[in-house]
Protein backbone atom coordinates (compact mmCIF):
# COMPACT_ATOMS: atom_id res chain seq x y z
CA UNK A 1 0.00 0.00 0.00
CA UNK A 2 1.21 3.72 -0.71
CA UNK A 3 0.12 4.86 2.47
CA UNK A 4 1.60 1.93 4.72
CA UNK A 5 3.94 3.65 7.30
CA UNK A 6 7.45 2.50 7.48
CA UNK A 7 7.96 0.73 10.94
CA UNK A 8 11.17 -0.68 12.15
CA UNK A 9 9.86 -2.12 15.45
CA UNK A 10 6.88 -3.64 14.86
CA UNK A 11 6.08 -4.06 18.71
CA UNK A 12 6.28 -0.49 19.60
CA UNK A 13 4.94 0.30 16.35
CA UNK A 14 1.61 -1.74 16.55
CA UNK A 15 -0.64 1.05 18.05
CA UNK A 16 0.82 3.88 15.66
CA UNK A 17 0.09 1.82 12.70
CA UNK A 18 -3.55 0.77 13.63
CA UNK A 19 -4.43 4.35 14.13
CA UNK A 20 -2.16 4.94 10.72
CA UNK A 21 -4.31 2.79 8.83
CA UNK A 22 -7.47 3.64 10.43
CA UNK A 23 -6.90 7.40 9.24
CA UNK A 24 -6.38 5.60 5.85
CA UNK A 25 -9.57 3.52 5.44
CA UNK A 26 -11.74 6.35 7.16
CA UNK A 27 -12.89 3.92 10.45
CA UNK A 28 -11.47 4.20 14.00
CA UNK A 29 -10.41 0.66 15.17
CA UNK A 30 -10.58 1.69 19.08
CA UNK A 31 -14.18 1.97 18.84
CA UNK A 32 -14.99 -1.04 17.19
CA UNK A 33 -16.45 -2.61 20.24
CA UNK A 34 -18.56 0.88 21.41
CA UNK A 35 -21.86 0.37 21.30
CA UNK A 36 -21.90 -3.20 20.48
CA UNK A 37 -23.50 -6.15 22.63
CA UNK A 38 -20.62 -8.30 24.08
CA UNK A 39 -20.66 -11.77 25.99
CA UNK A 40 -18.31 -10.89 28.93
CA UNK A 41 -16.09 -14.15 30.21
CA UNK A 42 -18.34 -15.80 32.65
CA UNK A 43 -21.26 -15.93 30.04
CA UNK A 44 -18.96 -17.26 27.01
CA UNK A 45 -17.03 -19.66 29.55
CA UNK A 46 -20.45 -20.89 30.73
CA UNK A 47 -21.66 -21.03 26.81
CA UNK A 48 -18.22 -22.39 26.11
CA UNK A 49 -18.80 -25.15 28.35
CA UNK A 50 -22.00 -26.44 27.58
CA UNK A 51 -20.35 -26.67 24.00
CA UNK A 52 -18.02 -28.33 24.65
CA UNK A 53 -20.09 -30.98 26.59
CA UNK A 54 -22.37 -31.31 23.31
CA UNK A 55 -19.28 -31.46 21.01
CA UNK A 56 -17.96 -34.71 23.56
CA UNK A 57 -21.62 -35.96 23.11
CA UNK A 58 -21.15 -35.68 18.96
CA UNK A 59 -24.31 -33.49 18.67
CA UNK A 60 -22.87 -30.04 17.79
CA UNK A 61 -19.66 -29.42 15.46
CA UNK A 62 -19.07 -26.05 14.87
CA UNK A 63 -20.11 -22.44 16.44
CA UNK A 64 -19.94 -18.78 15.58
CA UNK A 65 -20.22 -15.43 17.39
CA UNK A 66 -21.87 -12.05 16.41
CA UNK A 67 -21.73 -8.94 18.29
CA UNK A 68 -23.66 -6.69 16.81
CA UNK A 69 -25.73 -3.45 18.15
CA UNK A 70 -28.29 -4.90 19.41
CA UNK A 71 -27.57 -8.60 20.61
CA UNK A 72 -24.38 -10.58 20.80
CA UNK A 73 -25.42 -14.02 19.46
CA UNK A 74 -23.71 -17.79 20.20
CA UNK A 75 -24.89 -19.87 17.15
CA UNK A 76 -24.53 -23.78 17.58
CA UNK A 77 -24.12 -25.73 14.42
CA UNK A 78 -24.19 -29.64 14.22
CA UNK A 79 -22.44 -28.96 10.29
CA UNK A 80 -21.02 -25.47 9.18
CA UNK A 81 -23.22 -25.87 6.18
CA UNK A 82 -26.59 -25.85 7.63
CA UNK A 83 -28.57 -23.33 9.97
CA UNK A 84 -27.64 -22.99 14.06
CA UNK A 85 -29.11 -25.70 15.60
CA UNK A 86 -29.84 -23.63 18.73
CA UNK A 87 -28.79 -19.93 19.26
CA UNK A 88 -27.70 -18.08 22.62
CA UNK A 89 -28.67 -14.35 22.51
CA UNK A 90 -28.19 -11.80 25.09
CA UNK A 91 -29.89 -8.78 24.68
CA UNK A 92 -29.97 -6.40 27.42
CA UNK A 93 -32.91 -3.95 26.39
CA UNK A 94 -34.93 -6.90 27.39
CA UNK A 95 -33.09 -7.20 30.99
CA UNK A 96 -35.56 -5.00 32.64
CA UNK A 97 -38.71 -7.75 31.09
CA UNK A 98 -38.11 -11.19 30.21
CA UNK A 99 -34.84 -11.41 31.09
CA UNK A 100 -31.71 -10.72 28.46
CA UNK A 101 -30.53 -14.13 27.81
CA UNK A 102 -32.46 -16.42 25.49
CA UNK A 103 -31.85 -20.18 23.66
CA UNK A 104 -33.78 -19.98 20.37
CA UNK A 105 -34.56 -23.00 18.11
CA UNK A 106 -33.72 -23.42 14.59
CA UNK A 107 -37.54 -22.26 13.76
CA UNK A 108 -37.21 -18.80 15.57
CA UNK A 109 -39.14 -20.73 18.47
CA UNK A 110 -37.66 -19.59 21.91
CA UNK A 111 -37.34 -22.34 24.42
CA UNK A 112 -36.23 -20.17 27.54
CA UNK A 113 -35.79 -16.75 28.41
CA UNK A 114 -34.72 -15.65 31.18
CA UNK A 115 -32.51 -13.13 33.91
CA UNK A 116 -29.83 -15.47 34.67
CA UNK A 117 -27.61 -17.16 32.41
CA UNK A 118 -27.14 -20.74 33.94
CA UNK A 119 -30.97 -21.47 34.74
CA UNK A 120 -31.76 -20.85 30.38
CA UNK A 121 -28.37 -22.92 29.74
CA UNK A 122 -30.08 -25.55 31.71
CA UNK A 123 -32.80 -26.52 28.73
CA UNK A 124 -29.66 -27.40 26.37
CA UNK A 125 -28.09 -29.31 29.12
CA UNK A 126 -31.60 -31.37 30.04
CA UNK A 127 -30.82 -32.19 26.21
CA UNK A 128 -27.33 -32.93 26.69
CA UNK A 129 -28.11 -35.41 29.59
CA UNK A 130 -31.15 -37.37 27.09
CA UNK A 131 -28.37 -37.53 24.95
CA UNK A 132 -25.95 -39.34 27.16
CA UNK A 133 -28.40 -41.58 28.58
CA UNK A 134 -29.67 -42.56 25.01
CA UNK A 135 -25.27 -43.50 24.27
CA UNK A 136 -25.28 -45.15 27.01
CA UNK A 137 -28.24 -47.88 26.33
Amino acid sequence: MNNEPIIFNRVAGYAATRDAYAGVLGASTRGWAAGRVLFDRAELSRILNVYGRMVIAGEWRDYAIDFGYDAAVFSAYRRTSEMPLYRIEKRPKLKGRQGQYAVVAPGGHVLKRGHDLAQVLRVLERKWIKVVMAAKN
